[in-house]
């Protein structure tokens, strides 16, 4: 820890403390997850370091990147890649009434497949998906973070805080017991993410297991043996289940267009075995017009450019105060109002890939909030 220095704390996640920290010679960002252990007189499990040394090796440009592995006084310090945003903080930064543009939409899912795919063909789960896992920067390009930790750690019941880890995004068969489960935990994972981009609301947010399932049986219906052979035989399934026979999944998500519902319907198959592979998710043709070789994992492949289509997603009302003030600015303003317009018409046939998005104003709306609640608390 002697080449990190601390410069503050930023999170409690799932499995301990996170810290915003300095890299000392090179001056560059990091961000410090202290990992807390059940019992640190027992010391650091061996499965435990290495399974996190294994992820050092997952090195792709959409997983957040795991740089070193360190000890200090029988604590464990992860050290990652700096990125300053969430999908989940980003999404509660849209105005009521507004949603996520469509092509930022598709561009993460496809990102985050992308993600998953490389992970799942080294045999890595993620295991608890969810979009505060889900970092983001101004380029458009999504990151999955504390991959392969629910393996090391084990599924997390209760964060840091004691505060009980959402059960929005697990699978059903995790929620009903299984001992057994594989890959496509992660794809009804990302399902639910998709939705709620979409909705920018949870697609199944329960307050409990039960609560989670029913939630899930009341949209998608009850599963049977027909539909999930095996089902009834999980440990945590039960014969007095309700039965509910109407599939309202459609309605949930009225925003989505058809191909995008057949994908999010084939990412929710109850049987897991049926369920969408991360693969064959990436060739479906909601994607059709997005251009992949955009992308920054293409972009490593090809060596292409990226081609970032740039949408500011500042508030246009602020925009509108502000055009009055000087000529040359109106001009820009101008400039960009149309070249806004013309994004959000379809993108005049472009396929786009990356969307960049502006987060300066969203992290100056943090900062003055932080310090508004300061000045009350004093």
């Amino acid at each position: 820890m002697e080449d990190y220095v601390k410069i503050e704390k930023i999170g409690e996640g799932t499995y301990g403390v996170v810290y915003k920290g300095r890299h000392k010679k090179t001056n560059r960002l990091v961000a410090l997850k202290k990992i807390r252990l059940e019992s640190e007189e027992e010391g650091i499990p061996s499965t435990a370091i290495r399974e996190i040394s294994l992820l050092k090796e997952l090195q792709h440009p959409n997983i957040v990147g795991l740089e070193d592995v360190l000890m200090q006084e029988n604590k464990l310090y992860l050290v990652f890649e700096f990125l300053s945003m969430d999908l989940k903080r980003y999404m509660d930064t849209i105005p009521s009434g507004q949603f996520m543009d469509k092509m930022l939409v598709k561009s993460y899912t496809y990102q985050i497949l992308q993600g998953i795919l490389f992970c799942h063909q080294r045999r890595v789960l993620h295991r608890d998906m969810k979009p505060q896992n889900l970092l983001i920067d101004n380029k458009g390009i999504i990151k999955l973070a504390d991959f392969g930790l629910a393996r090391a750690f084990g599924i997390p019941v209760r964060v840091y805080t004691h505060e009980v880890v959402t059960l929005w995004y697990r699978a059903p068969e995790i929620l009903l017991g299984s001992q057994r489960y594989s890959t496509p935990v992660d794809v009804w994972s990302i399902g639910c993410i998709f939705a709620e981009m979409v909705t920018k609301r949870p697609l199944f947010h329960g307050d409990s297991e039960i609560d989670q399932l029913f939630r899930i049986f009341r949209t998608l219906t009850t599963p049977t043996e027909e539909v999930w052979p095996g089902v009834t035989s999980l440990p945590d399934y039960k014969p007095t289940f309700p039965t509910w026979k109407n599939n309202s999944l459609a309605q949930s998500v009225k925003q989505l267009d058809n191909t995008g519902l057949d994908l999010l319907q084939t990412m929710l198959i109850y049987d897991p075995a049926q369920r969408i592979s991360a693969k064959k998710a990436l060739n479906h043709t909601y994607f059709a017009n997005l251009d992949k070789s955009a992308l920054p994992a293409s972009t490593k492949q090809t060596g292409k450019k990226h081609e970032l289509v740039q949408l500011n997603l500042k508030d246009s009302k602020e925009k509108d105060r502000n055009t009055n003030t000087h000529s040359e600015q109106n001009g820009r303003e101008k400039v960009e109002k149309e070249r806004k317009a013309k994004l959000l018409t379809n993108y005049k046939g472009k396929k786009p890939g990356l969307v960049q998005v502006d987060l300066k104003e969203i992290q100056e709306k943090d900062r003055t909030t932080s310090s508004k609640q300061k000045e009350r608390e004093e």
